[in-house]
């Protein structure tokens, strides 16, 4: 039986006093990919970013439990060392800073221990082969010159250095072409496994062409509205969001 990772139990937030989710209740279990969907300003980055504990946004009632335990009140850091991951939609360039330090100071960070720089570095070299991205790409400064496809598989790379036990994606598809999408995708698709979960932010179905999810939510208005199974993208994709603004539930 496969263990609950995250439960959100009637998560409300705000920011400067304007609230944003307005009910949010998931369950993720291990081995599960879940999508979340939904038109712009729908809550869905707040969402995220109220997961990872962006300062800017407050809980003002409910409450996020990851395995078993409260986290309301854990910082970004904290979260990150028992094993949530955020990719964000718009990753920040980072002069001076080449892709393998960084991915090296985070292990670090996240683990507690200091991290062993000739088997971190043949470590990260077969991370790249099976994700695909070239061996060169480590010595790059972060961010800095790279494609919006680039700095997207910078983000998984993140994922599969750091081995999150919980991986939220918020719109890692968005401003991709199809090459880049298919890539992320394959990225997701191979480091997805029974023991962790993956949560997918977006508001468009190119993606899930790639990837097969266990449940897709629809996120309307600060609250998940609808939640079915993959075939619920496509009648997204059909029949837009507007059939489901009275749905009023799950």
């Amino acid at each position: 039986m496969s263990k609950k990772l995250l439960e959100i139990q009637n998560l409300k937030s705000s920011i400067e006093h304007t609230e944003i989710l307005k009910g949010i209740n998931l369950s993720i279990n291990q081995g599960e990919i879940h999508v979340i969907m939904g038109p712009n300003g729908a809550g869905k980055s707040t969402l995220a970013n109220v997961l990872m504990s962006h300062p800017k946004h407050e809980i003002t009632e409910g409450n996020i439990l990851f395995e078993g335990e409260s986290i309301n009140g854990f910082s970004a850091d904290e979260k990150a060392k028992i094993g949530v991951f955020l990719s964000f939609q718009y990753p920040e360039e980072v002069a001076g800073i080449t892709v393998e330090n960084f991915l090296r100071a985070a292990k670090s960070a996240v683990t507690g221990e200091p991290v062993k720089f000739l088997p971190f570095k043949k470590a990260l070299r077969e991370q790249m082969k099976l994700l695909k991205i070239d061996e060169t790409y480590g010595s790059r400064y972060l961010n800095v010159g790279f494609s919006g496809g680039e700095k997207k598989k910078n983000e998984i790379l993140q994922m599969a250095v750091l081995e999150p036990k919980l991986a939220v994606l918020d719109e890692t598809d968005s401003g991709l072409d199809v090459d880049a999408i298919k890539v992320v995708a394959e990225g997701v698709n191979t480091l997805a496994n029974e023991n962790n979960a993956i949560l997918i932010i977006t508001h468009h179905k190119k993606l899930l062409d790639y990837i097969k999810p266990n449940y897709v939510h629809v996120l309307l208005d600060g609250k998940i509205v609808k939640t079915s199974d993959g075939s619920l993208a496509d009648e997204i994709e059909s029949k837009g969001y507007e059939w489901l603004s009275n749905q009023g539930g799950v």
